[in-house]
């Protein structure tokens, strides 16, 4: 869920401290602030309420996951 990917995605800026990757960790702020974003959330609820909720994968924690390398549940 969007929670998870936001804990990931925190988590893994605060391992990113070297100057070359102040570049990523503003990516990474920026995606971050599009999940707490009223309209992503809306967009997310709507796609919940139009085909129910799903077994796998959110969109959010996939992408956190691939940013991260996480394994696969």
């Amino acid at each position: 869920d969007t929670d998870r990917a936001l804990v990931l995605l925190e988590e893994y800026c605060k391992k990113l401290r070297k100057p070359e990757e102040q570049q990523l960790k503003k990516a990474i702020r920026k995606v971050m602030g599009i999940f707490k974003s009223s309209l992503f959330q809306a967009l997310l609820a709507s796609k919940r309420t139009r085909h129910g909720t799903t077994s796998h994968t959110s969109l959010p924690a996939a992408l956190a996951c691939d940013v991260l390398g996480c394994p696969k549940d």
